[in-house]
């Protein structure tokens, strides 16, 4: 795209994706006569290297760096501009474009830099660079495995060399096929011959079993022979505080049969009580962890993961919280600010996509939608990515109910709506954030829409809910009298502080009900 020296003027380095030199004579191509390893980085091509693995920009030659990056003319290249470009695609393997441009007679060099290509890392003299204000450094560790990680192939397509249907379970496939009949709508699948059924989900291609195959439907003997890592572990602890697990069970089972095995095992009443909730016509049971979400996070960490890094799906389970952590971090564009709104790509497509053939997984992209949509009609904290690195994500779901009156004020908004008309993540998320009063990221158009709906009102220079969020609010009050303010003020008079186990007594019969 061509740009004017009057644009170029307007930008700036930490922002657009550019770099200024004055390079007025004699400047660097590749590293000149330093000695300094860090001191060669800055030339022409440690620029564009360094450009290149920052998904593309510009490197500017003939221009201050100071804004408004005055004109000061550059002689690099000059009437060599296509041997110039030449070079840089021998050396590096991408085409950069050249511009010209002049003014009061002094020439200034544009060179547009490409993105690196998709898992590829460009280095000068063997070193992965990466720009820090003036300076050229080495990328980190985290960085160069997120960039290889982005064509990490579909494990999962990948042929199991000896793999054969012997090695199958048969009520894992037998499973399987009744998932399929029931999300396709047809019966008979249920009948075909077990080759045709793996021929069709593209688990056996001209005789042979994929990764797939051996994951959702092999023998434990198999698994441990081809594929020893693909376990599910579950530590049970008593307290976050404990480095010893309480239990602990380990599933090498094939993923048709492993999901209702490690849901039964994390769904036993001690570690997964409910919590009765009655308010009129309300009358629910509200579990410590949702069966929809944990589920859907797990067979998630199956399809992320990554088997490249030898580790297990790890779940850490406790009272107040479980955590489920697998190998490799983010899909490429994936962060913990787009997750909502970005589509990403399992690592394993395949069997992510006999996962969606057999209702195991939601669509892609929509899994999480669901884990948010569950976690805020229980007015629960919102999934929590906050433990994820490069090397892998770590999701964790809190058991306690944040807010009693909200849970009742969503579940009457969405029961008044038709199907066509319920609020979705996104809506719902606005509400939750305004009733924790988080008003970071709230969108407007939403916002306009809840208000318009007379969901949420606009007061004081912040959004609330409405008013009958508020009476539910108040039903918590109820109960509350003289006495319990005399108990507290007596209390606090005598000791001087109040505790929590003191509170917990005066007021444990509003506790109890509400």
């Amino acid at each position: 795209m061509e740009i004017t020296i009057a644009e170029l003027q307007k930008l700036r380095e930490s922002e657009d994706h550019i770099e200024f030199k004055e390079a007025k004579h004699n400047y660097p191509f590749a590293g000149g006569k330093h000695v300094d390893p860090k001191e060669r980085r800055r030339c022409v091509l440690g620029y564009i290297v360094a450009l290149a693995n920052e998904k593309g920009g510009r490197l500017v030659l003939g221009m201050a760096d100071k804004m408004p990056h005055a004109v000061v003319g550059s002689d690099f290249a000059q009437e060599k501009v296509g041997e110039l470009t030449d070079e840089i695609y021998k050396r590096l393997g991408i085409r950069i474009e050249a511009a010209e441009l002049y003014e009061d007679g002094k020439r200034v060099l544009v060179l547009s830099v490409p993105s690196r290509p998709v898992g590829r890392l460009l280095r000068f003299e063997g070193v992965p660079l990466m720009r820090t204000g003036e300076s050229l450094r080495e990328m980190s560790d985290a960085e160069i495995f997120r960039i290889l990680s982005e064509q990490e192939p579909d494990f999962s397509a990948k042929i199991c060399e000896g793999l054969t249907i012997a090695d199958l379970d048969k009520d894992a496939i037998a499973e399987m096929k009744a998932h399929y009949a029931r999300k396709q709508e047809n019966p008979l699948f249920q009948n075909y011959p077990d080759e045709q059924v793996l021929s069709d989900l593209d688990l056996l291609k001209d005789g042979k079993l994929n990764y797939a195959a051996l994951i959702l439907l092999g023998k434990s003997e198999a698994i441990r022979k081809y594929l020893p890592q693909n376990n599910i572990v579950v530590e049970f602890r008593m307290y976050h505080s404990m480095i010893q697990y309480t239990a602990r069970k380990e599933f090498q089972l094939p993923l048709f049969i492993a999901i209702d095995k490690v849901w039964d095992y994390i769904n036993q009443p001690a570690s997964n009580p409910l919590l009765h909730y009655n308010n009129g016509p309300y009358i629910f049971d509200i579990p410590s962890f949702n069966k929809e979400v944990i589920r859907e996070a797990i067979l998630n960490a199956c399809c992320h993961r990554s088997m490249l890094i030898q580790s297990d799906v790890v779940i850490k389970q406790y009272p107040d919280s479980i955590t489920i952590t697998n190998a490799g971090g983010f899909p490429s564009g994936v962060d913990m600010s787009n997750i909502l709104t970005v589509n990403s790509v399992p690592r394993s497509k395949l069997m992510s996509e006999i996962l969606q053939k057999t209702g195991l997984v939601e669509r892609s992209g929509q899994g999480v939608d669901k884990m948010f949509y569950n976690c805020i009609m229980e007015g629960k904290a919102l999934p929590d990515y906050s433990g994820t690195d490069p090397y892998q994500v770590c999701l964790t779901f809190k058991a306690p109910i944040l807010d009693k009156a909200f849970v009742i004020f969503i579940r009457k908004v969405q029961d008044n709506r038709p199907a066509a008309e319920q609020l979705n993540v996104f809506e719902l998320l606005a509400l939750y954030k305004i009733a924790m009063r988080d008003y970071e990221g709230l969108e407007e158009k939403t916002l306009r829409k809840l208000s318009e709906e007379n969901l949420v009102v606009y007061e004081n220079g912040s959004y609330r809910l409405s008013e009958e969020y508020r009476n539910e609010s108040a039903e918590r009050l109820k109960g509350l009298n003289m006495n319990h303010l005399k108990l507290v003020s007596d209390c606090f008079q005598k000791n001087g502080y109040i505790n929590r186990s003191f509170l917990k007594k005066v007021f444990q019969d509003m506790l109890s009900e509400k």
